[in-house]
């Protein structure tokens, strides 16, 4: 098949061409959107918690034996670890590029089963957790009370009953933290009384351990006569204030019974006072939202506020959620800005091919070239599992006026031939192919030879520089398939080369605008060799200068020097 078979044929190029455009579109809506591409390594946050322990005492009794156990791990390349006064500790363990974060999890949680025995029974009895997630912040969202009706206490525990669930479901979501206080059996000790019956407040977690406890009770009648087998059940848990202010502490010589609201104060209240929160300066519970590694935020987002849609219908009256940040925010604001950088572009571009070729026929062809070129790269980035973010867009924006050259060509070649004297499109267009199509082709793999390397880089810069060189290639070599098929034939079909006017024949738009443009710019044309070469015939004003422009900055430093000397 040679190149004339698509002029011959130009149902067959505009097929082709059809195709990239529908499987552009079908890439486009399949295509997630992000601000850059997913560069974060994968990271594995181990979590613990100790409580009463300050942060030097969990340095040596937690954070010392995970971190000997955990570095070294497959892949890792550091590890981070936080300590808190409130006993609370978390290690990061960072992986290289690429890591599966599935299989990073399982190496550093078995690293974590062998320090277990070497953990205080208290971390060990709470649980070490093991987790994936990206450290940076997806969404802050906030449970509020506009009418101040519900306070952070209620507002807290309902979103760790009711929501919290359901968007730890949401695929892509690693971890939700929240910052408000759930509802605790409160007990606060008399130290006075307490000291009068010689307790401590370790007696007290012992009676708690003891008295509020589930257990199996088994059954009776099971062995004997009986015709029925009975399960014996008890009450185990307390769950009211009361109920835990008749436990028994311990006999008094005179037969009474010390129980626990002889000692203390027992209430449901918050289970912590470390935080409050407020929004618009009404009582309301505040939650962090991680992602997991390698989920797409934008998608992760989406699916989230599409729940909470749905949530805020079953809210109690007077309670409401609002989205306090989220990365979206700044993400459509930025690919806003690009798309219409991107509109801009395009328009400059087929105003500035029109001014130069002077004919509305002409200017379709390169126009719809770019069309095509732009929209079917988006089918090679879903291939590829890339995405729309900031780097394939600007490569976009960037390839525009590049995409539309080898279309340009094509049209320049096929008027220079109706210059020559071809009065017939088809016969110019053939011979203007012949002469140019292996030109188009070097060029092209010229121009994709420069971009295409970078995707051989790694880490870090190789995730953005491959999306970016990738995109440029691919958008100038779809250009190239354009310019050998559907232009020629375009070329064929609509071009016509211009009207011989004769004198007394009236003008047409096109041909007066052609007229005024050719007149201005061989006019300015002319002003330009005329100042090229007063310049050319004095070559010494022509070094003067440069050397002024060179050393302008060198003497503004002497100047600068000069200023700072003292006045005497």
């Amino acid at each position: 098949m040679t190149l004339k078979t698509f002029i011959d044929r130009p149902v067959l190029s505009m097929v082709i061409s059809i195709a990239i455009v529908v499987l552009g579109i079908i890439g486009l809506s399949a295509l997630p959107v992000e601000q850059y591409p997913d560069i974060a390594p994968p990271t594995v946050m181990v979590m613990a918690s100790y409580p009463g322990a300050n942060a030097e005492t969990l340095q040596k009794t937690v954070v010392a034996p995970l971190e000997e156990s955990i570095n070294g791990v497959e892949d890792m390349t550091y590890i981070k670890s936080e300590a808190t006064n409130s006993g609370t500790v978390t290690i990061t363990v960072y992986f290289k590029q690429g890591t599966d974060p599935d299989m990073a999890t399982v190496n550093v949680q078995n690293r974590v089963s062998k320090a277990t025995g070497l953990l205080p029974a208290e971390v060990v009895q709470i649980g070490v957790s093991t987790i994936k997630r990206q450290s940076s912040i997806l969404m802050v969202l906030s449970l509020y009370s506009p009418d101040s009706s519900y306070d952070q206490t209620f507002l807290s525990n309902y979103l760790k009953i009711n929501i919290q669930p359901a968007l730890l479901r949401v695929n892509g979501v690693g971890e939700i933290v929240i910052y408000g206080a759930n509802y605790s059996m409160r007990i606060w000790l008399k130290p006075d009384v307490m000291a009068q019956y010689k307790l401590v407040p370790t007696d007290i977690i012992g009676v708690l351990g003891e008295q509020n406890i589930e257990s199996a009770t088994g059954s009776f009648g099971e062995s004997s006569t009986q015709t029925y087998q009975y399960t014996m059940k008890y009450k185990g848990r307390l769950e009211k204030p009361e109920e835990f202010g008749e436990m028994v502490i311990r006999a008094l010589p005179g037969g009474e019974l010390l129980k626990l609201k002889d000692v203390a104060v027992v209430e449901m209240d918050r289970e912590s006072y470390e935080n409050n929160a407020e929004t618009d300066g009404k009582p309301a519970t505040t939650c962090l939202i991680f992602q997991t590694a390698g989920s797409n935020a934008t998608e992760v987002i989406n699916n989230i506020e599409a729940y909470l849609d749905e949530a805020r219908k079953d809210f109690p009256q007077g309670v409401e959620m609002v989205v306090m940040s989220s990365s979206n925010d700044f993400l459509y604001a930025s690919i806003k800005e690009v798309v219409v950088t991107l509109i801009i572009s395009i328009i400059l571009v087929i105003l500035v091919v029109y001014f130069f070729l002077q004919n509305l026929r002409a200017t379709l062809i390169p126009t719809i070239s770019m069309i095509v070129s732009v929209i079917g790269t988006f089918a090679f980035l879903a291939i590829a599992g890339f995405s729309i973010n900031l780097l394939t867009l600007f490569a976009l924006v960037l390839a525009i006026g590049t995409v539309v050259d080898n279309a340009i060509v094509v049209v320049e070649a096929v008027q220079t031939r109706f210059d020559a004297g071809y009065r017939d499109p088809y016969s110019a267009s053939v011979d203007a192919m012949k002469g140019i199509s292996s030109a188009i082709i070097a060029s092209t793999l010229v121009f994709m030879a420069v971009f295409i390397p970078v995707s051989f880089i790694g880490g870090t810069s190789g995730k953005f520089y491959t999306q970016f060189g990738i995109t440029m290639a691919v958008a100038v070599g779809i250009s190239a398939i354009n310019a050998l098929t559907l232009c020629p034939a375009l070329c064929a079909i609509i071009m016509k080369p211009y009207r011989i006017i004769q004198s007394g024949d009236k003008l047409t738009f096109e041909e007066r605008f052609q007229r005024w443009f050719n007149k201005t710019f061989n006019t300015m044309l002319n002003h330009y060799k005329v100042g090229v070469m007063f310049f050319v015939k004095r070559k010494w004003l022509t070094w003067g200068c440069v050397c002024f422009c060179s050393t302008y900055d060198f003497r503004l430093r002497i100047g600068e020097w000069f200023r700072t000397l003292p006045s005497g």
